[in-house]
This record gives C-alpha cells, sequence and structure tokens, in this order.
C-alpha cells in the first residue's frame, strides 16, 4: 500500500474517520489485510465512531432498522409472560432481576414492564430491570433517562456479576462479529478485507485460525459455498454463567441450526446483510459505519457453548423453537383479544393486530429462532413458551 489514495464518492457516503481507521490498520498489518470479523468489530463497535457507539438514533421507524418490540409493544406485553413464570418458577424471589443484554433504547424493557403491570404487578414490586448495551455508560443512560420520564419504573444500568432471574437477548447475536468464509478447491478458505483501488475488498486466503472450520466440521459443504462463523457469538454464549447464577436465558435471533444454516440448499452465497433507512442490502463496504451489518446466528454453535462451558457453572438447554411457536405458547393471540376489547377505535387495534400477524408470520418474523437455556433452575414440565416444538 502506497499512499491514501481512496475513491471520494465511497468515502463521502461513509464514517470518514473511521475509514481512516481501519486503511490504517490494513495498512500496519503483516500481509496487509484484516479478518472481516475485525472489520465488523470496528465498523459497528469501535468506541467513538461505530455504528452503534454514536448517538444517532438506530432501531425504530426513523431509524435504519425495526426490531420486534419496535412493530407493536405486544411483543413486550407478550415476553412479560415468560418473566412473570420465570419468576414463578424461581419460587418467587424477593429480588428477582431481568437484564436485557444489547437494550439499545429502552423500548423492549418498557413494553415487558408495562406488561408485567397489567398482568402480575407482584412480580413487578419484586424486580430490578437492568439493561445491559455496548458499554456500561450507555445502559445506565438509558436507564437514567427512561427513570426520568417515569421516576417508578426500577430499571438500571447493569450490575456486576451474576443474577438471579432472567437474561434476554433479543436480535443481539445477529451483530457479533464473523469470520467469512468461502470453500475453494474442496477446503475452507478465509474472506479478509484487504485495500484496493481505493477502497475495502475482499481477498482469499488461509484460515486466519485453524479452528474456525469446527462450526462446520462433517455438514455437506458446496464448492464455491459462501458461509460465516463467529466465534465471539460462542464466547458470548460461554460466557452466560457470569450473569447468570440461577435462572433462564432466552435468546432471540434469526438464524438456525448449524445443519439447516449452512445447508447449501438454501442459498451459497452467505448471510452478511446491510440495513441503512429500511432497506436491506449485501454490501458491507457501503456506507461504512453509517449502516448495520447483522449476519444469521449458528444456534449450535450458541448452544454448544453455554452447555460445554465449565461444568461447574454450565447451563442447560430448553431447546430451540421458532418466534411464531415460542409467542403462541405464550398465548399472545389472547392478549390481542384483550387489545381488541379494550380499543375504541379500529386505529387502535389495527397495529397490534399486524404486529401479531408479523411475529406469527413463518415468512417473516415468526421464522426467527428462540434460543431458551436455565442454570440451576426447573427445566420441567416447559416453560410455556418452549411447550410447543419445531
Amino acid at each position: 500500500m502506497t499512499g491514501w489514495e481512496v475513491q471520494p464518492e465511497r468515502l463521502a457516503e461513509s464514517n470518514a474517520d473511521l475509514v481512516r481507521l481501519l486503511y490504517d490498520e490494513i495498512a500496519a498489518a503483516p500481509q496487509q489485510r484484516i479478518t472481516f470479523a475485525r472489520f465488523m468489530q470496528q465498523a459497528l463497535g469501535h468506541p467513538e465512531q461505530g455504528y452503534y457507539s454514536t448517538t444517532t438514533a438506530r432501531p425504530g421507524y426513523e431509524g435504519d432498522f425495526l426490531t420486534a418490540p419496535e412493530t407493536h409493544p405486544i411483543f413486550g406485553w407478550a415476553l412479560a409472560r415468560q418473566v412473570a413464570e420465570c419468576w414463578d418458577r424461581l419460587g418467587r424471589p424477593a429480588d428477582f432481576t431481568v437484564r436485557e443484554c444489547g437494550a439499545g433504547s429502552g423500548t423492549l424493557a418498557l413494553a415487558i414492564l408495562q406488561g408485567l403491570d397489567r398482568e402480575f404487578p407482584l412480580v413487578l414490586a419484586s424486580l430490578r430491570y437492568e439493561l445491559e448495551d455496548i458499554s456500561s455508560e450507555r445502559g445506565a443512560a438509558v436507564a437514567a433517562a427512561l427513570r426520568a420520564e417515569q421516576p417508578n419504573l426500577p430499571v438500571y444500568g447493569a450490575s456486576a456479576g451474576p443474577i438471579t432471574g432472567l437474561v434476554i437477548a433479543n436480535e443481539l447475536l445477529d451483530a457479533l462479529p464473523v469470520h467469512r468464509l468461502v470453500v475453494q478447491g474442496g477446503e475452507l478458505r478465509e474472506r479478509w478485507v484487504c485495500w484496493r483501488d481505493g477502497w475495502f475488498a475482499d481477498e482469499v486466503g488461509p484460515l486466519s485460525d485453524p479452528a474456525l472450520a469446527q462450526s462446520v466440521a462433517g455438514l455437506p459443504l458446496e464448492e464455491g459455498q459462501a458461509l460465516e462463523v463467529s466465534p465471539a457469538v460462542a464466547t458470548w454464549a460461554a460466557e452466560l454463567p457470569q450473569r447468570l447464577e440461577r435462572g433462564y436465558a432466552i435468546l432471540i435471533d434469526y438464524g438456525d441450526a448449524a445443519a439447516d444454516l449452512y445447508d447449501p440448499q438454501r442459498g451459497t452465497e452467505g448471510t452478511v446483510r446491510t440495513y441503512v433507512q429500511h432497506e436491506v442490502g449485501d454490501d458491507p463496504y457501503r456506507r461504512v459505519g453509517l449502516q448495520d451489518l447483522t449476519a444469521h446466528v449458528d444456534f449450535t454453535a450458541v448452544e454448544r457453548a453455554a452447555v460445554d462451558s465449565d461444568p461447574q457453572r454450565a447451563l442447560c438447554s430448553l431447546g430451540l423453537i421458532s418466534q411464531a411457536f415460542f409467542f403462541a405458547g405464550l398465548a399472545i393471540q389472547e392478549l390481542l383479544l384483550q387489545v381488541q376489547q379494550d380499543a375504541t377505535t379500529t386505529e387502535d387495534y389495527l397495529p397490534a393486530r399486524n404486529a401479531v400477524l408479523t411475529l406469527l408470520d413463518p415468512g417473516t418474523l415468526g421464522s426467527f429462532r428462540v434460543l431458551g437455556l436455565a442454570r440451576n433452575a426447573e427445566v420441567t414440565p416447559p416453560l410455556k413458551g418452549f411447550s410447543f416444538t419445531l
């Protein structure tokens, strides 16, 4: 690399400071390339320039994408039913904590608290709701802002140490860094990020770590197939016991079990996607630092990491289920009927109806997966959200 040469039109639509940081890192690397996982980590999570580190609104109708809680509070109201059952299963502790990882603006937290207030006031009286975000300062700031609007809310930044209660992660794991791989010449190779012709580009080379192949070992991959693996997701799952002393974890995201996720019949182009102004794309090198980057989650790797962690602290699996079945088990249709009965106009009811149809539709949000985990807690009979099977 000889000097800073850049495509001006690409730079104009990106975070120029972040582009320069990444360029300098690539230029300083031994082979003048970095892994896509490093690129994604910096693009999303750089403490000053990353997509999630700025104060710009990301989720929501005015942002770049909608998560399920933004569609309507009924998502959180239904999830509140699962929160209440977990509290009951744990013996109705006087100190019960829900820690939401990747809490963002607190939209889901508000809906869950509202749902508890509507149906389970005893749970609410015992509850401490913690917001864990990209930084502890950010989670605490969001919690303080919510309490400023509603002083009685039991919402706080995340505390240190494990909790007794419930860990929730909704659409968090899909944003953790992934390595992009490709089957070439019958073996797995890695798609690195280099600087070519004034911008970021792919460069195929050997795996940065031979262990990357373990997630897909034995699966029938095809020549030319592109795929992603995420040690960061596995690490996050293996650290769950550090968050949970006794209770449950519910992880909601788009993805699948490894055998299905990496099945060539589902496509061979990989799952990295971009989101900006509610438009979906597949070029991670556009709008660097100004667009969301995601990849489908390998729930087999998540489950393995959580269950096979330190045997003294390991979790057990409650199973992997579709989001449609999860909310059916929580009787979300019954909640919708209540909304209909309480609505004063059709306009009050239709948003909830449309949200429920989307959450239950296997062609849209209903296809998301929900993984349940438990530690030092009852697992039989199944929690209501896991009472159906795929």
